[in-house]
């Protein structure tokens, strides 16, 4: 609409200047007639010159003489005077504007300059209702035209929308509802072919989030199988440890110091292998059990952790203990035996993998508002892509062949202490990890 008038009003006023210029020339035309044959131009045939030029009077100024060439009778009195050799394009769309909009049949005055120079001016009277009327058929024209453009543009327009826009954003829902049914089903993931920037970029933006949710819905159907073949081992490595077990609860009574000794800490290994399994069958909670808190001597429980990875003070992976003998804490001491086997097991083969041998330091201290126990390692450090996914199940691997799930199973019985498990530092010097257990949970 905008465009509509900005064509149509200059339009309108430029064939109103038209118009009034065509009857200044013809009225110039009938003028030299009458000047050439003054003495044979008959009242007769001033008044056909006239009617030829649909004009009532003309005027002509030569040497600076103004001289009534052709004349008659007027109607009726002049009731505006239009001077078209200085008027400004805003004051012609005025004029164009007034005259569409009044109906009334008035005499006017036009001047305007001689064609080839003929004199200095030439001033004719008119009807305005011709020039009205053929200003209306124009414009009426105009628009019909206009119109015609507009419904072919708007044609044109609704079969772009529908092909660039229409049809793709079909697209997109028809491939939303096909994903729904099967998202596991890579094959429905949508193919951005919008020609539109913004479209295909939401179809680009759609496809990542569909790879990355049937990844994630392969990965959880993964997990759940093997979660029930976890169940299924673990049920029978049960009845196995249970007939172990057996066995070790009689070497206790054995002669040989040796044995003796050693029995105990058999039945303890043995005894928590069970334990790990029973929990590992209750599959169904997808969470560890509450911590049962009670005292628990920090330094023994360290050094049953060494011994059991096979550790030493001279060995080539070297295990330094720096705990007070008196140091104790209150934890679950099944859960942090676990949460430091992990640790310790992650420090040992990183160390190995290294190919040289290096030292595990276990220190534990203590603030008035927490217990730390760090474990640190003199190995190669975390790999960057292990430490961005450190403590996620099945992501935060940091060996060839491991799993990921020490760290995250470490970390989730240290939240169910109300602590945490930090990663301290990872360089190429070693790895550093700090185990926090906060002394108010357990008060609490």
């Amino acid at each position: 609409m905008l465009a509509e008038v900005l064509i149509f009003v200059p339009s309108i006023a430029r064939f109103r200047v038209d118009f009034m210029a065509l009857r200044l020339e013809k009225a110039q035309i009938a003028s030299l007639a009458q000047l050439a044959a003054s003495d044979m131009v008959t009242p007769e045939l001033e008044a056909e010159l006239l009617a030829n030029a649909e004009v009532y009077n003309v005027v002509l100024r030569r040497d600076e003489v103004r001289q009534l060439v052709l004349s008659s009778e007027l109607p009726a009195p002049v009731t505006a005077t239009y001077d078209l050799r200085d008027a400004g394009p805003w004051e012609l769309i005025r004029d164009a504007l007034i005259c569409l909009v009044d109906p009334s049949d008035d005499i006017i005055r036009v001047i305007g300059n001689p064609v080839q120079e003929a004199g200095l001016l030439i001033e004719i009277t008119m009807d305005s209702a011709p020039m009205r009327d053929a200003m209306l058929d124009y414009g009426l024209r105009i628009l019909l035209l206009s119109a015609l453009i507009s419904v072919v543009t708007a044609f044109l327009l609704f079969l772009a929308v529908q092909r660039l826009i229409v049809l793709p954003i079909r697209r997109v829902a028809q491939h939303m509802a096909a994903y729904a049914e099967a998202p596991e089903d890579a094959r429905r993931v949508i193919a951005p072919m919008a020609q539109v920037e913004e479209l295909r970029e939401a179809e680009e933006a759609m496809q990542a989030m569909q790879r990355q949710l049937t990844g994630s819905l392969k990965q959880k159907e993964r997990l759940a199988q093997l979660g029930g073949a976890v169940a299924k081992i673990s049920h029978d490595l049960r009845n196995i440890l249970t007939s172990a077990q057996l066995f070790a609860d009689r070497l206790e009574g054995s002669a040989d110091p040796m044995v003796a000794r050693s029995a105990p800490k058999l039945v303890g290994s043995i005894s928590r292998a069970v334990a790990l399994c029973e929990s590992t069958l209750k599959f169904g909670k997808a969470e560890e059990a509450a911590p049962v808190i009670r005292p628990v001597d920090l330094v023994a429980l360290v050094s049953d952790v060494a011994e059991a990875e096979g550790l030493a003070e001279d060995g080539d992976v070297a295990c330094l203990i720096e705990v007070a003998d008196d140091f104790r804490i209150l934890a679950d001491p099944e859960q942090l035996y676990r949460v430091l086997s992990n640790l310790v097991r992650n420090a040992r083969q990183a160390i190995e993998s290294s190919g040289a041998g290096g030292t595990i330091e276990i220190s534990a201290s203590q603030t008035a508002d927490e217990w730390r126990i760090r474990v640190g390692d003199t190995g190669p450090g975390l790999p960057e892509k292990a430490r961005e996914h450190l403590f996620e199940a099945f992501q935060g691997g940091a060996r060839k062949g491991g799993i990921g799930l020490g760290l995250a199973i470490a970390a989730e019985l240290v939240r169910g202490h109300g602590g945490r498990l930090d990663l301290a530092r990872s360089d190429a010097e070693g790895t550093e990890f700090l185990i926090h257990l906060p002394k108010s949970s357990v008060a609490a």
